[in-house]
């Protein structure tokens, strides 16, 4: 063990006690998460309970020359939470306190470790709820370092439209706050979205200041089936073109229905698949509903949920998309693509790459949250086969420079971590340069998720 990292857990010891871990059995669940890259594991967990405790170990991390990886749930797809330098893996899960929720502003203050499944359960007696649907059990503090989206992105944004500040600990240990409860500001550079998107290399977000939204007066949901994927692509466009009351907007292929049959022990239709929700006034959504079921006249079938317990169910196995892909060969997590275009787009793009995959041996079901361009491909290889892998890496670079060539992103959702940094220089070009530069103006001793996002 290196000296730096010997005296660090030396100082730590006395504070942290058993909260200071450096069993293999905690070091390994600390770094791997969902992600399809080799594990890489920290040297130790400090499991902290506070903003100040936050700060004590970012302090003494950056006295000793030590990284730190902060983590949530640890549920991230591109090796965020990975820890190739080694170093402390922040474990923030246990800072789980939902500190306020101010229902007339419909606005709340969260600890970072709190789910956007138990906000949501907290706030139920307040008609209010936070909007951020993914498929993953994540942590809000998680979501924010990941400028995470979800399933309802086309109506509500993303995190960066719905934090209005947070709390920060620097990596040398001051606590700072960004941004407020107003909704609104023009007071400084806008520090709340520096931090947001940045995966834990400028700091650690430790509380956060939410929007919050009344619950819709009705809902309604359908789940249309098509005879082609370019059918129900260009359905999509349409419904986004005509400015319907649309909540979420997804999309599976026949190969990833064949996957949630599978898996979900269900019986949908096996050909490209919409499911939509519309929401709002009840006269407005039924009113939406029928324009929509109108757009979508190349469908082969068009059900609409009948009750609430039917349309729950019709959303959880669109939930599932991601383990059911994984099914598909047990055992291997595959590379989830991640691009996003502008809606336009979105036929050519699929239409592209899926000609691509017809000449590997890869199978690659596609699921996406189409109402806002995002979509992904499971490349399920296996790592041991370089065959395999090759094709599947080939299938990831085509599908990236297609996205960047249309005006995309290599990463709508997921986050750059290790997976995407080949890409970012191709996207960003010299603004790649200033990143580094605001990264080596906040981090200069390079402590934070060291190797995230791009190399110094």
């Amino acid at each position: 063990m290196p000296d730096s990292l010997n005296n660090l857990l030396t100082a730590l010891k006395p504070q942290f006690a058993d909260r200071l871990l450096t069993s293999d059995a905690a070091r390994e669940h600390h770094g791997s998460g969902e992600s399809h890259l080799p594990p890489t594991w920290p040297d130790a967990v400090v499991m902290v309970q506070s903003t100040q405790e936050v700060s004590d170990v970012l302090a003494a991390c950056t006295r000793h020359g030590v990284p730190v990886i902060p983590f949530g749930a640890g549920s991230s797809i591109e090796g965020q939470i990975h820890a190739p330098h080694g170093g402390i893996s922040l474990d923030m899960s246990a800072m789980d306190a939902i500190l306020s929720v101010q229902d007339t502003d419909m606005d709340c203050t969260v600890q970072c470790g709190v789910t956007r499944q138990v906000l949501n359960e907290h706030l139920r007696a307040t008609g209010l709820f936070f909007p951020v649907d993914l498929g993953a059990h994540a942590t809000l503090g998680g979501m924010a370092a990941t400028r995470a989206s979800g399933t309802t992105t086309v109506r509500y944004g993303s995190m960066r439209d719905l934090v209005l500040g947070m709390t920060v600990v620097m990596p040398d240990g001051e606590i700072i706050k960004t941004g407020g409860r107003a909704r609104k500001s023009s007071a400084g550079y806008d520090l709340t979205r520096l931090f947001i998107g940045s995966e834990g290399t400028l700091g650690v977000i430790t509380e956060l200041n939410l929007r919050l939204f009344g619950v819709p007066e009705a809902t309604q949901t359908a789940m249309c089936s098509f005879a082609t994927i370019e059918d129900a692509t260009q359905t999509v466009v349409m419904a986004l073109q005509c400015g319907l009351a649309l909540n979420r907007i997804e999309l599976a292929d026949r190969l990833q229905m064949q996957a949630i049959n599978r898996y979900s022990k269900t019986d949908l239709p096996e050909t490209p698949t919409l499911w939509v929700e519309l929401t709002g006034a009840p006269a407005t959504v039924e009113n939406d509903m029928e324009v929509f079921e109108g757009l979508a006249e190349t469908a082969s079938r068009f059900d609409r949920a009948k009750t609430a317990e039917n349309a729950s169910r019709l959303w959880r196995v669109r939930h599932d998309a991601l383990y059911a892909s994984r099914a598909l060969r047990p055992g291997i997590k595959g590379i989830s693509t991640d691009v996003c275009v502008p809606i336009s787009k979105l036929p050519a793009i699929i239409s592209e790459i899926q000609d691509v995959i017809t000449t590997t041996s890869i199978q690659a079901p596609l699921v996406g949250h189409v109402g806002d361009g995002n979509f992904h491909l499971v490349l399920l290889y296996d790592p041991e086969n370089q065959d395999e892998a090759q094709e599947a890496r080939h299938i990831n670079t085509q599908l990236v420079e297609m996205a960047l060539k249309m005006g995309g992103t290599c990463t709508g959702e997921h986050g750059v971590g290790l997976g995407k940094k080949a890409y970012l220089a191709a996207e960003h070009g010299p603004a790649l340069g200033v990143m580094r530069r605001i990264k080596n103006a906040l981090d200069p001793d390079n402590i934070m998720n060291p190797g995230k996002i791009f190399d110094l």
